[in-house]
C-alpha cells in the first residue's frame, strides 16, 4: 500500500492578474499587450456573449479616445461610430422643443455601440487572455509582501504579484484597501423599449431625434437613447425612496407601466407614450455612488480601476470614459516602471485620485440640479453658458 504523504498541487502564478473583463479592465490588458506586457483577467460570466452589454456610449477625446489611441484601436473605433448620433434635444415636459444640438458629424463625443466596442477589444486580445466563468469570492494578502492569494467559485486559487480590481460597484478587490462602499443616491430609473415597427415608433422617433433627448421636471426625468438598432430606450428617472422600486410589481408589467406612467400626469403625451408603449418587461435599476473623493493608501500589489475605484451617478456621462481612461493610464505606467510595480502604482493613483474626485463632484452636483427645482430652465441656462464660452474663445 502506497503510504507517501500527498503533495498538494502547486498554486498558479499570475504575474498580473485583473479582476473583470468590462471596458477598463479590457483596455489595461489591451494596452500591455500592445507593449509586450501579458497579464491575465478573470470574468464571472461564463462567456463573452452570456449576457447584453448595455446600449449606446459616446466616448470622450480627452478619455476613451485617448485610451483607444494608446491601445492602437483608433481607426477601428472610427468605423463603428453611429453617424448622427451626437444628436442632442432638451424638450419641455409640454413637448415644446427647447434645444437642439445636431450632429454634424465633427463632434468630440461620437455614439458606439457598448457591444461592438467590446467586441472590438475582446478581438485585440490572445487567446487566453480570459478566464470566464471565474467569479471572485475572496481576496487576501499572501507571501512575499506585495503578493496576494485569490479564491474563485469553483474551489481553485491562484497568487499575482499585482492584483487589479476591474470588478465594478460592488468589487470583491475593493476591501483590500479602503471600507468605502457605495450608497443610494436617491435616484431610481426603469429602464423601457420602443421597438421599430412599434404602433408609433416612427412619430416618437422623429419626435426624440436620432441621438438623445432630456425632459426634466419635478424630482424626475425622461432621458433617452436610439440604440444601434434603432430602438428608443428610455431611462426614466425618478428621485424616490431606495425602496420605492421594491413597491412595484415588475412581473406584472402592465401594472408596473400604468405606476410608473401616473408620475407623468399632464406631460405631453409623446413623452408619456415613451412609458406606455413600450415594448417587454420594464427594467428597474437603482442608483449608487462611492463618497466623493474615495481614496486609500498605497497598499503593496493591488489596485483599482473604473467604478471599483470611483463609481458616480451617470449624470456627468463618464463612467465608461473614465474607466478607459484609468485601464489606459494603469497600462502606460506600469510599462514606464518595469520591474516595480509600486512606483507605478503609486505614479498612477497620484494621477487617480483628483481625476475621479473632480468628476464625482460634476456628477454630484449634476444629480443636484437635474432633480432639483426648475430643473428643465437651470440645465438649458447651463448649456446656454457653455456656448457663450465656447464662443468666446472661438
Amino acid at each position: 500500500m502506497n503510504t507517501a504523504p500527498h503533495t498538494p498541487a502547486p498554486v498558479p502564478h499570475h504575474p498580473i492578474a485583473v479582476v473583470g473583463a468590462g471596458l477598463g479592465g479590457l483596455t489595461l490588458a489591451r494596452v500591455l499587450h500592445v507593449h509586450g506586457v501579458p497579464c491575465t483577467l478573470f470574468d464571472l460570466d461564463a462567456s463573452a456573449d452570456a449576457r447584453h452589454q448595455g446600449g449606446m456610449l459616446d466616448l470622450h477625446e480627452e478619455t476613451a479616445q485617448a485610451a483607444l489611441r494608446a491601445a492602437g484601436l483608433y481607426e477601428e473605433f472610427r468605423a463603428l461610430v453611429l453617424p448622427g448620433g451626437e444628436e442632442s434635444r432638451m424638450i419641455d415636459p409640454d413637448g415644446t422643443l427647447r434645444r437642439r444640438d445636431a450632429d454634424d458629424g465633427d463632434g468630440g463625443r461620437p455614439e458606439v455601440n457598448r457591444a461592438d466596442l467590446r467586441r472590438l477589444l475582446l478581438d485585440s486580445l490572445p487567446a487566453g487572455t480570459i478566464r470566464w466563468g471565474a467569479k471572485v469570492t475572496a481576496t487576501e494578502p499572501a507571501e512575499p509582501a506585495g503578493r496576494h492569494l485569490v479564491t474563485l467559485a469553483d474551489g481553485s486559487r491562484f497568487t499575482t504579484d499585482l492584483l487589479i480590481g476591474a470588478d465594478g460597484a460592488w468589487s470583491r478587490v475593493r476591501p483590500l484597501l479602503t471600507d468605502a462602499r457605495p450608497a443610494y443616491t436617491g435616484i431610481s430609473f426603469v429602464e423601457t423599449d420602443i421597438l421599430p415597427g412599434a404602433r408609433r415608433f416612427e412619430e416618437l422617433a422623429a419626435f426624440i431625434g436620432g441621438g438623445s433627448s432630456f425632459t426634466l421636471g419635478d424630482g424626475k426625468g425622461l432621458l433617452t437613447h436610439r440604440e444601434g438598432d434603432g430602438r428608443i430606450h428610455t431611462y426614466v428617472a425618478v428621485r424616490a425612496p431606495e425602496e420605492w422600486l421594491s413597491t412595484l410589481d415588475f412581473t406584472d408589467p402592465d401594472a408596473a407601466r400604468a405606476e410608473v406612467l401616473a408620475l407623468f400626469d399632464g406631460w405631453d403625451e409623446r413623452l408619456r407614450a415613451l412609458i406606455a408603449d413600450a415594448a417587454g418587461p420594464l427594467t428597474p435599476r437603482l442608483i449608487h455612488a462611492l463618497p466623493i473623493g474615495t481614496r486609500w493608501e498605497r497598499v503593496p500589489g493591488v489596485t483599482l480601476l473604473g467604478d471599483a475605484a470611483h463609481l458616480m451617478s451617470p449624470f456627468a456621462g463618464e463612467g465608461a470614459n473614465l474607466a478607459m481612461f484609468d485601464g489606459a493610464e494603469l497600462a502606460r505606467a506600469i510599462v514606464e516602471h518595469p520591474g516595480d510595480p509600486e512606483a507605478a502604482l503609486t505614479a498612477y493613483e497620484k494621477e487617480l485620485f483628483p481625476r475621479s474626485e473632480a468628476t464625482a463632484t460634476d456628477s454630484a452636483g449634476n444629480l443636484t440640479l437635474m432633480f432639483g427645482p426648475d430643473a428643465q430652465q437651470k440645465l438649458f441656462d447651463m448649456f446656454a453658458g457653455f456656448d457663450a464660452a465656447a464662443a468666446a474663445q472661438s
